[in-house]
């Protein structure tokens, strides 16, 4: 029997929710979409306040939810957008940095509490590093609850200054449409061959193009594989603004990488890959760590961030920002085919101790109810 929210029986009138959502975030994304399901299911009523792409990309409305399009910018029509969206609504979810800064304003005035989970830190350099702290702290003070999807979040929040700061449980989304582990249009070796990986280790890494996720890294250890014999293949599949830098330096070094673009297949190239690679300090729930554990495929990555906490000892962990590490850690593990069995044993008994779907839902709603029930006078 499926839970319900306290709101529901007795005759009260069902929780009404607010989703408010970037939309530029994929993982963000997709946990307001698996929010938005099972939330209805449990009879919440949901409102998902998101650009109109991100509707078409996630199909909030064929969760259940009902969608409002709010543009991404912070401009007075935008806000305005959201205030009128927001109202009647028993709680506001916002979901990262800026989104959360849009629910801010558009609260203003209002007693509507504002749940704000932090999925990843925004990163930035020079003065707009200054003013994204400044949002950091606007954000969680008008907050009411802070949930961080990582401890290292959490403690970040606590530290600019939320009143509130608590750690999510967050699963990982499963596929909307079933996928045959053995589809016959694309197997393995299809996807290899058209890779160029046909007969070479192939070896993926995931994420936007932006400098703090150590590709520059990954390139450096790059060098040391292409004298190997046969020389793997590195593919990044991501976008962002660091393209054209990275593509530089493959071309002019004569690197063994390819830039793969943003890609809807990750599942599919991920089971074709040998290992998966991580080379940037992350602090948020890696979905690469996630999908390449349940995909069974071992992975390489830093220590950094909240890496270790997320992938425990089923990881081959190296120091941050040293790519002799990192190159040294790929090369062993090509080798030893033991080590790879034992971290895909590993990564299966890690990914079960992550929250379901089911779990991540109950969080939620259980501080949901807590912050709208009403306390019984004493």
């Amino acid at each position: 029997m499926t839970p319900v929210s306290s709101h529901s029986p007795l005759g009260q009138s069902p929780l009404r929710t607010v989703q408010v959502l970037g939309g530029g975030n994929a993982a963000s994304s997709a946990h307001v979409r698996s929010l938005a399901s099972g939330l209805a299911a449990r009879g919440v009523r949901v409102t998902v306040c998101a650009p109109v792409e991100a509707d078409r990309a996630y199909d909030f409305t064929g969760a259940g939810a009902d969608h409002v399009h709010v543009p991404r910018s912070s401009d007075p029509g935008a806000v305005a957008a959201l205030r009128q969206a927001c109202t009647d609504a028993d709680l506001v979810h916002a979901h990262g940095l800026h989104a959360s800064f849009r629910a801010v304003l558009a609260l203003s005035g209002r007693r509507t509490p504002l749940i704000v989970t932090w999925h990843d830190r925004a990163y930035a350099e020079g003065a707009r590093a200054h003013f994204l702290r400044l949002l950091e702290r606007r954000v969680v003070k008008a907050a009411t609850v802070v949930l961080g999807t990582t401890s290292v979040l959490v403690d970040r929040a606590r530290r600019t200054g939320a009143r509130d700061a608590r750690l999510a449980a967050v699963a990982l989304p499963g596929p909307r449409e079933t996928v045959e582990p053995e589809d016959p249009d694309r197997p393995r070796a299809k996807i290899r061959a058209e890779l160029g990986a046909t007969g070479r280790p192939l070896l993926m890494a995931v994420g936007s193009l932006e400098p703090h996720r150590g590709y520059d890294t990954l390139l450096d250890a790059a060098r040391v594989w292409r004298h190997l014999d046969p020389v793997p293949l590195v593919v990044i599949a991501g976008e962002g603004p660091s393209r054209a830098e990275l593509q530089w330096r493959i071309e002019g070094e004569g690197l063994p990488v390819r830039l793969l673009g943003r890609r809807e297949d990750i599942t599919e190239l991920l089971a074709a890959a040998d290992l998966a690679l991580l080379p940037g300090g992350e602090e948020s729930r890696s979905v690469l760590a996630q999908e390449a554990f349940h995909a069974r495929v071992p992975l390489v990555a830093t220590d950094s961030g909240a890496v270790p906490e997320l992938v425990g000892d089923a990881a081959e962990l190296v120091p941050s920002g040293d790519p002799e590490a990192f190159a040294d850690a790929v090369v062993r593990l090509l080798g030893d085919p033991e080590r790879q069995q034992s971290l895909r044993d590993r990564g299966a008994r890690q990914a079960a101790t992550w929250p379901s779907e089911d779990e991540t839902v109950a969080q939620v709603l259980s501080v949901y109810d807590e912050l709208t029930q009403p306390r019984p006078l004493i």
